[in-house]
């Protein structure tokens, strides 16, 4: 029975085997079977793990192991500096980063054909680098990015590869001038980190990678403004979509996962 799981620590709160198990579902591939393992040592549990076991989803704090552990990896998992996703080939383990289709999914719900110049990114930890290349493949060429403290050289590598222009601020700036003046706002950072600056920056479209609870805040006011938004769990669905069809070499349907998704989180 060929399987497929989810790893990392904790790991009970994960909604991917929803999304798998019901894209299984869909194409009636009885055979198949998703579940999810915490783990906290990935090189260990790769060296014992039965050969039935295809591809893992792979969460934190495992997504840079997985980029070690692999035997092949993704141009752009290799870019971006992290994997959270692997698959068995006959080579060995393969790693990459679907978190960045899961980005260009979100954008596409959030911007539709609009061709955005400039951001503000709120955060800069591991969620920004596949933000970033997300926000490059759609045009971006300004991104601002806001955290409590300034970060920009962990980025810079990255950014400069994908011709980013970067600049930091802090939450004791212009907010409301910095929101008014870009195409979109993307939040990587817990909602709690945002209380007290809501209204300042809610000025513009926002895809805020927090899912649970959904509406954030942030959208809640953005949206009372009128701006689009979209929530992270649309760039879990993009992100398990492609990971789907990574291991089970069919088309993953979309509908019924993202379905199976949404009555999750209802």
């Amino acid at each position: 029975m060929p399987r497929a799981a989810v790893l990392g620590s904790p790991i009970a709160h994960s909604l991917s085997p929803v999304l798998h198990n019901a894209g299984y579902a869909a194409l009636q591939l009885e055979d198949w079977e998703y579940t999810k393992f915490d783990v906290t040592d990935l090189p260990a549990f790769l060296e014992t793990v039965g050969e039935e076991y295809l591809g893992f989803s792979v969460t934190m704090p495992l997504k840079f192991d997985a980029l070690t552990c692999s035997d092949i990896v993704s141009e752009r998992a290799e870019l971006i500096g992290s994997a959270n996703t692997l698959v068995r080939t006959d080579d060995g383990w393969r790693a990459d980063n679907t978190d960045a289709e899961g980005v260009l999914g979100a954008l596409a719900e959030l911007l539709g054909e609009a061709e955005p110049t400039s951001a503000l990114l709120i955060g800069a930890g591991g969620t920004a680098r596949p933000v970033l290349w997300g926000l490059a493949q759609r045009g971006v060429t300004d991104v601002t990015v806001l955290n409590r403290s300034d970060r920009l050289a962990e980025l810079r590598p990255l950014s400069d590869a994908l011709g980013l222009k970067l600049r930091a601020i802090t939450f004791t700036e212009d907010l409301v001038g910095v929101a008014r003046s870009v195409d979109l706002i993307v939040s990587t950072v817990p909602s709690a980190a945002l209380d007290g600056h809501l209204t300042q920056l809610a000025k513009a479209p926002v895809f805020d990678v927090i899912y649970d609870p959904w509406p954030t805040p942030l959208t809640v006011y953005a949206a009372a403004d009128g701006f689009v938004t979209v929530g992270g769990h649309i760039m879990l669905a993009h992100q398990a979509f492609s990971q789907f069809e990574q291991f089970t070499g069919h088309t993953a349907p979309r509908t019924e996962m993202l379905a199976a998704l949404n009555a999750a989180l209802a």
